[in-house]
């Protein structure tokens, strides 16, 4: 997922494989039997029989435990490797902005995140996910996220650079791919587009505009660059709502196919709609303003009708299961709303594992015992927006026990409370920035 369930050649990854059940056929049957499993494993479909569970999938050790930069690009340091204190030239570049937190292992925490994120980021404003094979690519949704991060600490010069190279990549019909090469190319996995870029891409924009002067010539320049990627993701969002005011199905941050309308499209779609309105009505821009508030409008409605009563799942069903995306509903992103934030606690309650971290959901196919660090970002960030420091330092105090030997950030957490998967992830390190900013003062909500 922009936490992400990756393999080696973009499918599902193992940790959402299955196991095959033994089949027993007596005679000619055996045979035939035998037969029809070959065919059921040859075209990839998995079977289990007479209510055997399946192996326990599991999770990735760590691959790697940080990046720094060479004169070439970023040098991946390995698993074990202590922390790296930073250059004179990276010391030159926080002291640009500033560094949240206020204790020494927060502000620590977040010097590396931005180092992290400063390294994954390109000159041109593509941001990597990971420094690591199937991680290297570009996700609007990290990147949007990664822009917000650079924003709050004052780095507006790669904020806006990452703003740019999303603007660049966006499809002529106002979307996104699920994600791209760092050169701008396709993928080429024939991964379906994700429609949750056209949330968090303008609301990244709304994000970066509220934090300037709106009477500086540079950042009338800017947005004016980034407006018509605003203009035409806003009018795609709303016209591809459905009748009864949702957006289409599609796979979202699980990047898993599903049949179903999921609240980790819809939420971003809300936020992105309603900051792309309050953008057009801050510029003076009354049709697109009309045009967005009309859809923003049926699109909250049909969140709140739809999943509100079954307490935001995942799918707009009693069966769809708790999903960290509800976190999205809440501060920064919408007004306080107690619907929303009660079933916030009851999804943490389900999500939280024995080891601290959450899990991206209930109806989760991947590894059930590994922690997912942009999840327990998500919800960290949750709680500081909304006032609840307890709970949002609880979060972030599990994050910082949890970084690899260099200090960053990994994409997940296992069952013995050890790094997994990638480090460093360049969304968990935005939204861990952006939860230590809540704490110490209000973020702007659309």
């Amino acid at each position: 997922m922009g936490s992400k369930t990756r393999s080696a050649d973009g499918d599902p990854s193992p940790d959402q494989a299955r196991g095959l059940g033994r089949f027993r056929f007596p005679g000619r049957a055996r045979s035939i039997g035998l037969a029809v499993v070959g065919l059921l494993v040859a075209i990839g479909i998995v079977v289990t029989v007479g209510g055997a569970a399946p192996p326990p999938p599991t999770t990735r050790p760590l691959l790697l435990g940080g990046v720094i930069p060479g004169p070439e690009g970023p040098i991946a340091l390995p698993t074990d490797a202590p922390p790296v204190p930073p250059t004179d030239a990276e010391r030159a570049w926080l002291a640009q902005g500033s560094v949240p937190g206020d204790t020494p292992r927060f502000r620590a925490m977040a010097e590396r995140a931005l180092l992290d994120m400063r390294v994954l980021t390109q000159p041109d404003g593509s941001v990597a996910a990971a420094w690591f094979g199937i991680w290297k690519y570009v996700w609007p949704r990290d990147a949007a996220w990664v822009a917000a991060a650079f924003t709050v600490t004052g780095h507006d010069r790669e904020a806006l650079a990452v703003l740019r190279r999303l603007a660049a990549l966006q499809r002529a019909d106002g979307t996104w791919e699920a994600r791209y090469r760092l050169d701008g190319g396709p993928v080429g996995d024939k991964r379906a587009a994700q429609l949750d870029g056209n949330g968090w891409v303008p609301w990244a924009v709304w994000f970066w505009y509220v934090h300037q002067d709106p009477r500086d010539p540079g950042t009338a320049a800017a947005l004016a660059e980034l407006w018509p990627t605003v203009r035409r993701a806003g009018d795609a969002v709303a016209g591809r709502l459905r009748a009864d005011g949702l957006p289409p199905r599609g796979s979202d941050y699980w990047e898993t196919r599903t049949d179903q309308v999921t609240l980790g499209t819809a939420a971003p779609l809300s936020a992105g709609l309603r900051a792309s309105t309050d953008l057009a009505r801050r510029t003076g821009s009354g049709a697109e303003e009309q045009r967005w508030t009309g859809a923003s409008t049926r699109l909250d409605r049909a969140v709140r009708e739809e999943f509100g009563p079954h307490g935001y799942p995942r799918t707009a069903s009693a069966k769809g299961g708790a999903d960290t995306a509800v976190t999205w509903l809440g501060p920064p992103f919408a007004r306080a709303d107690a619907g929303v934030a009660g079933a916030v606690r009851r999804s943490a309650e389900l999500l939280t594992l024995p080891n601290g971290g959450i899990l991206p959901g209930e109806r989760w196919g991947g590894d059930p015992t590994a922690a997912w660090t942009p999840e327990t970002a998500s919800f960290a960030l949750f709680s500081a927006a909304s006032g609840d420091r307890a709970g949002a330092l609880s979060r972030l105090d599990w994050l910082a026990d949890h970084r690899t030997a260099a200090g960053s950030l990994p994409e997940k957490v296992d069952a013995h409370g050890k790094p997994a998967s990638v480090a460093p992830l360049a969304w968990t390190s935005a939204t861990v920035l952006l939860s230590l900013v809540a704490l110490d003062r209000a973020l702007p909500i659309p």
